[in-house]
């Protein structure tokens, strides 16, 4: 099988950026299969995404070293993964499982390439569907005098099983600062509500109340500042004054279920790059 990598850059751009990776690339043997790139006018910072594919001896080892003439010319900042292998993830979540159970079957079937390694939750409801799937579960309850001790078995969890994400799919739980930062770029948190409008609880029923002709659902990363960790992916539907607040709720989870699978995604193939409070999303 042919060796696929994917490779991330940034730096403060300059001419002959592009130039200068693509011909070491080509010097090692490596096919440039896919390619990306934006320049930020405001930050003056360039971004660039490329899948390169080549024979056994295209390692990650190899990619690095070819590319270091580069890294020091231009100072960039590069990351590469082995787009073969199958990221891990931890799944988090509540008593609505709808989002949970959309990741699985998008698993299931292939379109997500990732293997969950557990499911946590606070609560119960989820522990069937973890058996059925042969997924590892942990229900961990959260009080106050106990979450600094929870969010330590988290870490733990994360650094056993190697994850390379956490998913709060409706997990209802906010995570302190402390972990927030020490996870950051590594969790994702579907928000029931097109941020910025109606942060923290209940946002349908914020909407509802407000009369509001469009509701939302927002993925992003989850950082100290609550709900306002860096968007990923956002999806809006129409609702009229005729539906009930539970109405805009059961419309709501679809729309949750659709962007947090969509924003994971883009994750694991590595088309998501930070420009500090905001992403750059190379589509496929």
């Amino acid at each position: 099988m042919p060796q696929l990598h994917v490779l991330n850059l940034t730096c403060e751009d300059r001419p002959g950026i592009v130039a200068a990776v693509t011909t070491e690339l080509a010097a090692l043997g490596a096919n440039i299969t896919e390619s990306s790139q934006f320049w930020d006018r405001a930050s003056n910072r360039f971004f660039m995404r490329l899948a390169v594919e080549g024979d056994d001896g295209l390692t990650i080892a190899h990619i690095e070293h070819a590319l270091k003439p580069s890294i020091e010319r231009f100072g960039l900042r590069t990351g590469v993964i082995d787009a073969h292998r199958r990221p891990k993830v931890v799944i988090m979540v509540s008593k609505f499982d709808h989002a949970m159970l959309h990741l699985l079957y998008q698993i299931k079937v292939g379109w997500l390439n990732a293997e969950v390694v557990a499911i946590v939750s606070n609560h119960e409801e989820s522990r069937i569907t973890a058996e059925r799937e042969d997924i590892a579960y942990h229900c961990w309850p959260v009080r106050k005098d106990n979450k600094a001790e929870q969010e330590q078995k988290l870490l733990d969890l994360v650094r056993e099983t190697g994850a390379d994400l956490v998913i709060l799919a409706r997990y209802m739980q906010v995570l302190s600062d402390d972990l927030s930062n020490r996870l950051f770029g590594k969790v994702i948190n579907i928000h029931h509500s097109f941020l910025p409008s109606f942060k923290g609880a209940r946002p349908y029923h914020q909407a509802f109340e407000r009369g509001v002709k469009l509701i939302g659902a927002t993925a992003h990363y989850v950082t100290p500042d609550l709900d306002e960790g860096p968007i990923i992916e956002q999806e809006t539907e129409r609702v009229t004054h005729a539906m009930s607040a539970e109405d805009f709720v059961a419309t709501g989870r679809d729309i949750e279920s659709r962007v947090l699978a969509r924003a994971v995604k883009l994750h694991l193939e590595r088309r998501i790059m930070l420009n500090g409070n905001k992403t750059i999303v190379f589509s496929s």
